[in-house]
């Protein structure tokens, strides 16, 4: 196993490019709006050159396709919350107070508005556009499950957790799965529902706790 510190690590993804500015940060946000407000299909790049208020010419300059610009905004969406996962420093309290954060980090991005909707039009284009929807699980949900992963790992190296036969990966999988999925199901099922500071601690929470239930070290 690699040795692991007691912060919270970067992953084993090199670090994205500098974000863009000037036009280019235009288009890419009005493409965020119009994206997420009428999904990938219904989107035209007519909407989106107009909201930027730059002309067509210009939004092809930086991004040939449609396709290219949703990938875009994915990902820099992604890797906007990936960093303030990163950003988080060492905690005291061991794996458990890591995993913690971790999920209360998490819940925030993937029950916000914006999350929701990244989540809906990624899995509503899936079928047509299998390459879309696999951008948004690798920058995403694998990224987020890659971070757990080496801290699990690091909770095994301490004596804290016991795996048995799953591997880091697989138990850092599970966690996600924990922590994800009633509070993203009522977020995409519910959308009336804004869920309160406290009610996003108590699925974190319970997250947490069931994890340690199944590989906390006894």
């Amino acid at each position: 196993m690699k040795k692991a510190d007691a912060t919270l690590s970067s992953g084993t993804r090199p670090e994205p490019p500098p974000p863009p500015t000037g036009k280019e940060l235009a288009v890419l946000t009005a493409a965020r709006e119009v994206f997420l407000t009428h999904g990938f299909s219904a989107a035209t790049t007519d909407m989106i050159q107009r909201a930027a208020g730059v002309s067509k010419a210009t939004v092809y300059a930086y991004y040939p396709t449609k396709q290219a610009l949703f990938t875009a905004v994915i990902e820099g969406k992604c890797a906007e919350h990936m960093k303030s996962l990163r950003a988080l420093r060492s905690v005291p309290g061991g794996i458990h107070a890591v995993l913690s954060e971790l999920a209360g980090a998490y819940l925030e991005f993937a029950v916000a508005p914006e999350g929701l909707a990244l989540f809906r039009v990624s899995a509503a284009e899936a079928p047509r556009f299998p390459e879309l929807a696999r951008t948004f699980y690798e920058n995403g949900p694998e990224a987020f499950c890659e971070i757990v992963a080496e801290h699990v790992e690091r909770g095994v190296q301490n004596r804290e957790l016991e795996l048995g036969d799953a591997s880091a990966q697989e138990a850092a999988r599970l966690f996600f799965s924990l922590v994800r999925g009633q509070a993203q199901m009522e977020g995409v099922l519910l959308p009336d529902r804004n869920p309160s500071r406290a009610q996003k601690k108590r699925w974190a929470d319970l997250a947490v706790g069931t994890f340690f239930a199944a590989f906390g070290r006894r």
